[in-house]
């Protein structure tokens, strides 16, 4: 693994530990839960779909749509996570497939057409995230759907250029990027796409003040 790659894995192994505490990562509480099972059904297509969950973290979002019919591939940097993640599906009954590697450029071995590529808090931590953009849109099917959740956090950095972690590349879009920017970078590689907002409490266990939503581009 370069050392770029295995300084941002060794930064979230070291959270593997706490990650689901938060609300909307473990999704534990059954409203959260519930919240987030409703807005994955309406991103999706009917299911069984293949879907390609980038950046899985502890397949909290691999296990509801597992749970919804659909076939999950998750894919993360961070091999603590990706442990817990198997661990997570594995444990509900599901045999998905649940692979470190560059969620930036996913490895041949998660595949090559899916009908939705997933993405939650992804873009900030890849170095590259416009080129990324292109490789995930190449991963679709005909008629494929990308889903991208993002935001804008307050704790943003003014020139969105500093590391995240020790030996890692300066991150363009850390502390999250706009809506507004985020659809200017795809709107050339997608044949449509929307913008819904996500401020509903229930999502995040909590009222939140920043820029949350989600893009949904069909190819």
């Amino acid at each position: 693994m370069p050392e770029t790659s295995a300084s941002i894995a060794s930064f979230w192994d070291a959270f593997a530990d706490s990650f689901d505490e938060e609300a909307d990562h473990g999704l534990r509480d059954p409203h959260v839960r519930a919240a987030w099972a409703e807005r994955l059904r309406s991103w999706t297509p009917p299911s069984p779909a293949d879907v390609l969950d980038l950046g899985c973290g502890t397949g909290s979002l691999s296990l509801v749509l597992a749970e919804q019919g659909h076939r999950p591939v998750g894919v993360d940097l961070a091999p603590l996570m990706v442990e817990r993640a198997r661990r997570k599906l594995t444990g509900a009954g599901f045999d998905a497939v649940m692979m470190v590697g560059d969620a930036g450029d996913p490895p041949a071995e998660a595949g090559a057409s899916f009908d939705v590529v997933l993405s939650r808090h992804l873009l900030w931590t890849l170095p590259a995230p416009e080129e990324a953009l292109r490789r995930w849109v190449g991963l679709l099917c005909p008629g494929g759907r990308l889903v991208l959740v993002e935001g804008r956090w307050a704790s943003a950095e003014p020139d969105g250029s500093r590391p995240y972690g020790a030996g890692s590349a300066p991150m363009p879009w850390m502390g999250g990027v706009e809506a507004e920017r985020l659809v200017r970078a795809l709107r050339p590689l997608v044949r449509t796409l929307r913008v819904e907002p996500l401020l509903d409490p229930a999502l995040w266990g909590r009222s939140v003040q920043d820029e949350r939503y989600a893009v949904v581009a069909f190819v």
